[in-house]
């Protein structure tokens, strides 16, 4: 690792002095003390990273007096981070009911009906209500059983399709996610999937910038999206003031929960979500690269 120059970077009217790291190969992150205040900051860096290209790239993402305003940045995860239900979730879901030898296919149509239940346990239970139970349960208890077995091989399933490379990061997430680092606001996700699954799609950014953000997951709380009390639950553990927090979300639930929880709320739409009731939305994009949708952007609306 060498040092390849310096960059100024202005954050919260101050001037600090970060050091600009580049490896061999990949992208890395480096920690170390710098500025007026010498506390500790994040710096991520890649391969391609030149001095002067990392220059104008971090000064162009925080040059900006008002970072100060923004306390956190929350993430949902499946549709925001990766376009996971589709070609991911649903597939670990029929994958898991066959290996049962269940009578039960989720296509693309119906699982899109579907996610209108927040919650994957909560969403085969919601199903099997309706159209009712497989014949291999017969009361409540067994019922129970069956759906935390096949949601745990589920998730395993689903895991091991996106340890396979099969399901990218949505463009414009790492960017933004290596722009709060190193204004040093905290990154957190919020989900109704299992922490576990979301952690997994989380590692897709890599060990450094994983550790960096904190998960809220699963079961975590009882009543799931669109209920507000998993942004709730990141507000009180992370010492936030929810109107300082902007959430970046893809469905009308996870809107629901975001806005009821008094938080600013963008929309990145994505495959399920195109057509859902964004009207509360602070702002709706297609997809965060495409609409340059930077730190500097999300602060505005605070």
């Amino acid at each position: 690792v060498i040092v390849r120059g310096f960059v100024d970077l202005f954050v919260m009217d101050k001037l600090y002095f970060v050091g600009v790291y580049v490896s061999g190969s990949g992208s890395d992150v480096r920690r170390f003390r710098c500025g007026n205040d010498r506390k500790e900051r994040v710096v991520v860096v890649g391969q391609q990273c030149s001095g002067r290209l990392r220059s104008r790239r971090v000064s162009g993402m925080l040059s900006m007096s008002s970072a100060s305003k923004l306390e956190a940045l929350i993430f949902d995860c499946d549709g925001v981070l990766a376009d996971t239900e589709r070609d991911a979730h649903r597939v670990a879901f029929n994958i898991a009911f066959a290996e049962r030898q269940l009578d039960t296919v989720w296509d693309t149509e119906l699982y899109g009906h579907l996610l209108e239940t927040g919650g994957g346990k909560e969403r085969m239970t919601a199903h099997w209500n309706r159209v009712g139970w497989p014949s291999v349960v017969s009361d409540e208890k067994a019922r129970i059983e069956l759906v935390r077995e096949l949601h745990a091989r589920k998730t395993q399933v689903f895991m091991d399709l996106i340890e396979s490379g099969k399901i990218p990061l949505r463009n414009g997430v790492v960017e933004l996610v290596d722009q709060a680092l190193v204004a040093g606001i905290p990154i957190a996700v919020c989900s109704t999937s299992n922490e576990l699954a979301v952690a997994k799609i989380v590692g897709l950014m890599g060990a450094e910038r994983a550790k960096e953000i904190r998960i809220f997951a699963g079961d975590i709380v009882s009543n799931k999206k669109p209920s507000p009390d998993i942004y709730l639950l990141a507000k009180d553990t992370l010492d936030l003031r929810a109107e300082k927090v902007v959430v970046v979300e893809d469905s009308f639930i996870g809107l629901q929960a975001a806005k009821d929880a008094g938080m600013k709320c963008v929309i990145t739409k994505s495959t399920y979500t195109v057509n859902e009731d964004f009207s509360r939305a602070d702002k709706i994009y297609d997809e965060l690269a495409k609409d340059n949708v930077s730190l500097a952007t999300l602060t505005d609306l605070i």
